[in-house]
């Protein structure tokens, strides 16, 4: 199925529901008039990092169901599959055919040697230093082959996740089979999960490295639209490298919108998420939570230093069981800009707000994407971040149907599916529309849509102090 300008849900296979069958029954009775694509988080066999570390792209892991049932929810859905083109599990077949090969391997050439990739006598701390990286040490792996000698790969985001040499003709043919796979199995878009850090080369600081980040790209591309696959490179840094990305005419995240929207209801001021909306793409996926945690550096410059901090400082003071230690090293934290929490409790599990929250981002360019947790309006889940110590899983509760049946019928929930079918069914959302957007005075916003034509146009009138806000529908009230 082609992508839909419809909104997009972000689950895990066992999330909402505890496998690929329960979460097809959810879907159809009570998500399939405000939900029109799924994003599928990684539902291969993984051996860590919630699925992030992907052993087989071929199989389905068994636990959530089988590629039968991906199909069927694609005959109803648009689907996104994630593509972790940096980096593979150490216990794919790939990796441990080097491990026992070693130099006879035919998959030798997929990963980065660091023995090969620096000259003799590096790299030195200067060269670790100016790495882009995500942890204090150096992003290598000792690796212990059969042979007893031992020499160090890359690994960018942990021992589980062997970074790839994607310039090499082995590992581009793992792509070119990965792509077509997934095409067969349903998928309409392809979430290019940490493809800045793919390119690595000397003296540079391995992120985001053009112009050879945009061949890589460009390979891709022309590979995936020989199956009308789309593609949606995820990175999560300055908006200007989004602004970059889109005028290649890709797909981007927002990722700077939800600090700019709990910016404006914290501090009951339009004008920064104003600015924005003015500028911002319409080629776009947008977001106020996703699996991981709040992004800050995304809003950096939207909002001045001084924003950001009292944003930041704001969440804490105002959300419902938001920590700073949460998103700390204590709680596995691996990225020091990102604050852990679902978006209902960051604003303090007002509903007022949180539809407010909502209804900005339907009115925002781009095609909105709503975290599974959001859907439901969950609250931070304290029980399972103590249990796992893991920060992340703060905005990671699992579901099972009685709760589910239990949780739709809340107001706010209701309310907010009320929402996405508005936003699924009416023209004025139009990708190749016009966005309108006026700050009448420091606290209101309204923000006009019209579709390509000008026919049809839907408007949202916003008091940020208030949290108050009516929508128009061609002069209509919409009642929410």
């Amino acid at each position: 199925m082609a992508i839909e300008n419809k909104a997009m849900l972000i689950t895990y296979a066992d999330s909402l529901g505890k496998n690929l069958s329960e979460l097809e029954q959810v879907m159809d009775k009570y998500l399939a008039e405000a939900i029109g694509g799924i994003h599928l988080l990684p539902f291969f066999p993984s051996t860590g990092d919630r699925g992030f570390a992907p052993r087989d792209y071929t199989v389905v892991d068994e636990s959530f169901g089988t590629w039968e049932e991906i199909e069927a929810l694609g005959e109803k859905y648009y689907l996104m599959f994630d593509f972790m083109i940096n980096h593979i599990s150490r216990e794919s077949i790939f990796f441990q055919d080097f491990k026992n090969k070693h130099e006879d391997s035919k998959y030798k050439e997929m990963f980065i040697r660091i023995n090969q990739f620096f000259p003799e006598n590096r790299p030195t701390e200067a060269d670790i230093d100016l790495i882009y990286k995500r942890k204090d040490k150096a992003p290598f792996q000792a690796v212990h082959f059969a042979d007893g000698s031992v020499e160090e790969v890359w690994n960018t985001f942990g021992e589980e996740q062997i970074d790839l040499d994607v310039t090499r003709e082995v590992t581009k043919q793992f792509i070119r089979q990965t792509i077509q796979d997934m095409a067969s199995h349903g998928c309409s878009i392809i979430r290019l999960d940490a493809f800045a850090y793919a390119i690595k080369k000397l003296d540079t600081n391995d992120f985001f490295v053009e112009p050879d980040i945009w061949e890589l790209l460009a390979e891709v591309r022309q590979e995936a639209h020989k199956y009308q696959i789309e593609l949606l490179p995820e990175i999560h840094e300055h908006y200007s490298i989004q602004f970059k990305i889109a005028q290649h005419d890709y797909f981007i995240y927002d990722f700077a919108l939800p600090m700019l929207v709990l910016h404006g209801i914290y501090s009951g001021k339009s004008e920064r998420l104003a600015a924005w909306l003015r500028k911002c793409p319409m080629k776009q996926f947008t977001t106020l939570d996703t699996h991981d945690g709040i992004g800050v550096v995304d809003a950096k410059d939207l909002l001045t230093d001084q924003e950001l901090n009292y944003t930041s400082e704001k969440l804490y003071e105002v959300g419902a069981n938001v920590k700073k230690i949460y998103s700390s090293a204590s709680y596995n934290n691996l990225d020091i800009y990102q604050i852990n929490s679902t978006y209902y409790s960051a604003l303090g599990e007002q509903d007022d707000s949180y539809l407010l929250a909502r209804a900005l981002q339907i009115f925002a360019p781009g095609i909105p994407q709503i975290y599974y947790v959001g859907l439901l309006a969950g609250k931070n889940d304290i029980a399972l971040l103590e249990a796992t110590k893991e920060g992340r899983n703060i905005n990671r509760h699992y579901y099972d149907l009685n709760e589910i049946s239990t949780e739709v019928q809340r107001p706010v929930v209701q309310k907010l599916l009320k929402l996405l079918a508005f936003r699924n069914t009416h023209d004025a959302f139009d990708l190749n529309g016009t966005i309108t957007v006026e700050t009448p005075t420091d606290q209101k916003i309204e923000i006009i849509r019209q579709n390509r034509t000008q026919t049809q146009q839907v408007k949202l009138i916003a008091d940020l102090s208030t949290r108050e806000f009516m929508i128009y529908q061609n002069g209509q009230t919409l009642s929410i």
